[in-house]
């Protein structure tokens, strides 16, 4: 082997790619004289040259531990790290909106003409390509050299997965051409069928546990900790879109994905430009019919707007794009038979039944439960135990049943009585709702509430679930046996945990428990100290309080801005307090439903005292405010009257991305009020209150638009 050339790049320099490279490269080179040395007797280069050689790997392993190896002459590649880093996404991977019909393409695309005011004559050109079944992944470049990959998480957050996905061979280390100071690259991780089918056979004949499907496979082969195994599996990629840039290198989606294709990404070829429905729509059918030979799975078809001053201005709602949707393809269907049905209890107390099912594969996932939604679903489908039944599975929507076989059913089978008592300890009654319209639920719900076990154990894995606390560790099987075992019977329970296993004389040590060693135990307590300190939004979502899901939660928080605020106003409205309700009310897309629903759970003395406890446990984050330097950050805004330069829900998005609240009425937290043609009581409103009034033009000059 020839000596090495100097190293020039000092240690504390390297990118972590750069790192892991030259550090095997050390690695090689130091067990290649070594050999030469010890086991051949014929040096290849001199003691001070081999010291050198030492020194930097050492230098290199200090200042990344994860490449520490067993010692500098053991087997070249990276140690198993111990846990996988946390990656805060400076622009959020969100989730896409699902079509499953014609119609709901139609409705996609009318959508985006009202929104954007379009006349009819005027074209929507969108994007057609494959939606790729794997794991989201994004890669960051800085001058063209990927510096970190980060895999979605829960779209805000995800873990740091640089090292394994630098071992994909269709990654490039570094782009070709004309690249941004800053560009992050997003797209998909997977594995084709051919891959797929090998690995399971090297799984068998190693006698470990085969992959349910590529998609499994994919990510348990991306998130290994030992980068050796992620390397050992042919991942591929395909990159589609786009996070954190200094600059866009195109003006449409299309274009800026046939630039990746000139900096040397993959891309996937069937990606079309499409004008309208009907061309989307034929693009759909054919890679439908094309489907089964494309070697790798897809689950559906991705639409979204070609122009990317269009896709600006449609925004967001809730977690999706406006401007995308994702064209499922029809759901899969298999025969099984029904062995039992159970009930499950939800955290709001709702009764799901749930067929237990003979197990059966429906798009390559092993099916053994089904969801049969609620008891008139039963009565309608007249499913029985013991009945052949038709499951279908569409994507990652939980298995239903959606037929009976009636011709194979057996003799004598009874149909199913729905249980009027919670299978609770407690026996609890179960209740039917009605509506303030006077109309019946078909929910049927325990009345027992946070008595009811079911319900508290429910309610304490919708805390700690992905997009509420996300606390790593404590997924649902650690907090049903915590609460079985009295440790955690409340939220604030988890942040008292740590405490109260210290105390002396404590008999109920976690780590004593088959399952907890000492280092589990201390990465748990780790994890939930870290999420000690918690975002506004999350929390209020994590409440669990019934009709206030992401994007309710984001909008009261945004409204109020604190969790002092928020609390103070959700007890004035469960004291009776009509303006604070009125003010609640205000609030754009709040509205009696979600009102009713506060003022039933702060009134609530069990449910007053659980918060309360919790929040003497937390550091709440103040809500973040979009564009803080925007000249309406921070301010409440009432649209009224007609726009003609933009629609009202344009208008309404535009302020939200300022960081401006936006409201439905005028009161006197109103700033401003922004009338168009035809405004009325609004503008008198804001007349008598003294509130600043601009027409559209005033707004559009205030905001730069």
């Amino acid at each position: 082997m020839p000596k090495p050339a100097p190293f020039s790049t000092p240690p504390d320099q390297l990118l972590p790619l750069e790192a892991q490279a030259e550090h095997g490269e050390l690695l090689a080179l130091i067990a290649n004289a070594d050999e030469a040395y010890h086991g051949l007797d014929a040096p290849v280069m001199s003691d001070a040259e081999y010291d050198v050689l030492r020194r930097r790997a050492e230098a290199i392993e200090s200042l990344f531990p994860h490449l520490k190896t067993s010692g500098l002459a053991a087997k070249v590649g990276a140690k198993a790290q111990e846990k996988f880093a946390k990656v805060r996404h400076r622009v959020p991977m969100l989730s896409l909106a699902n079509s499953f019909s014609r119609e709901d393409v139609a409705d996609f695309e009318a959508r985006i003409r009202s929104f954007l005011g379009l006349g009819a004559a005027e074209p929507v050109i969108l994007t057609a390509e494959p939606k790729i079944d794997g794991l989201s992944l994004a890669l960051r470049y800085e001058r063209g050299r990927l510096v970190q990959a980060a895999t979605r998480g829960d779209g805000e957050e995800g873990e740091d997965v640089t090292i394994n996905a630098g071992t994909i061979a269709d990654i490039p280390h570094q782009l070709r051409g004309d690249v941004p100071a800053v560009f992050e690259v997003r797209g998909e991780a997977y594995l084709g069928h051919a891959d797929f089918a090998a690995l399971n056979a090297r799984q068998r004949e190693a006698g470990e546990k085969e992959f349910a499907n590529p998609r499994n496979a994919a990510a348990g082969s991306l998130r290994q900790l030992d980068a050796s195994i992620t390397a050992s599996r042919p991942l591929r990629f395909f990159a589609y879109a786009w996070g954190d840039v200094e600059r866009l290198p195109a003006d449409t989606q299309f274009g800026i994905v046939q630039t990746f294709k000139g900096w040397a990404l993959p891309v996937n070829p069937l990606m079309k430009r499409c004008a309208g429905v009907d061309e989307v729509l034929a693009h759909y059918a054919a890679i439908e019919a094309m489907r089964a030979g494309l070697g790798y799975d897809i689950d559906g078809v991705v639409y979204k707007v070609d122009r990317i001053d269009w896709q600006q201005r449609l925004g967001f709602v809730g977690r999706a794009p406006r401007w995308a949707t994702a064209h499922k393809f029809p759901a899969e269907k298999a025969t099984t038979l029904v062995e039992a049905i159970d009930i499950q209890v939800g955290r709001t107390g709702a009764l799901t039944p749930v067929a237990k099912l003979r197990p059966v594969t429906v798009g390559g996932v092993v099916v053994s439960n089904a969801t049969l939604h609620n008891a008139d679903e039963i009565a309608r489908l007249d499913v029985r135990i013991g009945d052949t039944v038709v499951v279908q599975r569409a994507g990652d929507v939980i298995p239903q049943v959606v037929d009976v076989v009636m011709a194979q059913r057996l003799a004598g089978a009874a149909p199913y009585a729905f249980p009027h008592v919670c299978p609770c300890d407690l026996r609890t009654p179960v209740a039917k709702e009605t509506t303030a319209a006077g109309i019946e639920s078909v929910v049927r719900r325990c009345t027992g509430e946070f008595a009811c076990p079911y319900q508290r154990i429910e309610h304490l894995k919708h805390f700690c679930s992905r997009r509420a606390f996300d606390i790593e560790g404590l997924g649902d099987k650690q907090i049903a046996f915590f609460f079985e075992k009295g440790l955690i019977k409340e939220p604030g329970d988890i942040f008292t945990l740590a405490a109260r296993d210290a105390m002396p004389g404590n008999l109920q040590r976690i780590q004593n428990y088959e399952g907890f060693g000492e280092v589990s135990t201390r990465n748990l307590f780790a994890a939930i100290e870290a999420r000690r300190t918690i975002q506004l939004e999350r929390l209020i979502f994590a409440l669990g309080i019934r009709h206030i899901g992401e994007t309710t939660a984001k909008m009261l928080a945004r409204n109020y801005g604190d969790w002092a605020s928020f609390d103070a106003a959700a007890m004035r409205v469960a004291a009776g307090d009509v303006e604070a309700a009125a003010e609640m009310d205000a609030i754009d897309q709040i509205g009696e439903t979600v009102i009713d629903a506060i003022r039933s759970y702060f009134s609530e003395s069990h449910n007053r005292a659980i918060v309360d406890r919790l929040a003497s446990e937390l550091t709440v984050i103040d809500a973040e405010q979009a564009a803080k330097d925007s000249p309406v950050a921070g301010k409440t805004v009432v649209f009224t009257g007609s726009l003609e330069k933009m629609t009202r829900d344009e208008a309404k998005a535009m302020a939200e991305r300022l960081g401006a609240k936006v409201a439905g009425s005028v009161s006197k937290k109103t700033d401003l009020v922004v009338a168009g043609p035809g405004a009325g009581s609004k503008l008198k409103a804001a007349s008598e209150l003294g509130i600043e009034v601009v027409d559209e033009d005033g707004w559009l000059t205030l905001v730069g638009g």
